[in-house]
């Protein structure tokens, strides 16, 4: 009987541990979301930046990178556009949101310099990416990516 006792103790104690790693594994399993924009359409910009928010909201670990004509989102001088009608936003509102949730949001390496433009013409917060680290991101486990 106490071989049964010793048996059971241990399937147990196995038990308890499968539930605690898998409750350690849920949570290293957060997704992680690169949302790249490089789309000049308004709508889809202002869809990007919501998804993205969204995704923060449920505790995703969101970085935004934009590219081509979608880098223009960045600039202190953003072009006019109206407000997007069921988000009371333009894409730029929106990208300044999400950089105020805690987001990061880079514009492409090479943005800039085809622009002609320095850092100092992008909005506070955000930043210049650098290919080497955007790519450990782009391969990290759990990694989803969104392009637009």
């Amino acid at each position: 009987m106490n071989a049964f006792k010793s048996i059971a103790a241990t399937l147990m104690a196995g038990a308890a541990l499968l539930v605690a790693t898998g409750a350690s594994l849920a949570e290293d399993a957060k997704a992680n979301i690169v949302t790249v924009i490089s789309s000049s359409d308004v709508q889809t910009q202002g869809m990007a930046l919501i998804l993205s928010l969204q995704s923060k909201a449920k505790d995703a670990d969101v970085r935004i990178l934009l590219c081509d004509k979608a880098g223009d989102l960045a600039l202190k001088e953003t072009p006019k556009v109206e407000a997007l009608k069921g988000a009371n936003a333009t894409p730029a509102m929106l990208l300044q949101k999400a950089v105020g949730a805690g987001i990061p949001a880079e514009v492409c390496a090479l943005y800039l310099p085809n622009k002609g433009l320095k850092p100092e013409a992008l909005m506070d917060g955000i930043g210049v990416a650098k290919p080497p680290v955007m790519a450990d991101y782009l391969v990290a486990e759990n990694t989803r990516l969104m392009t637009f």
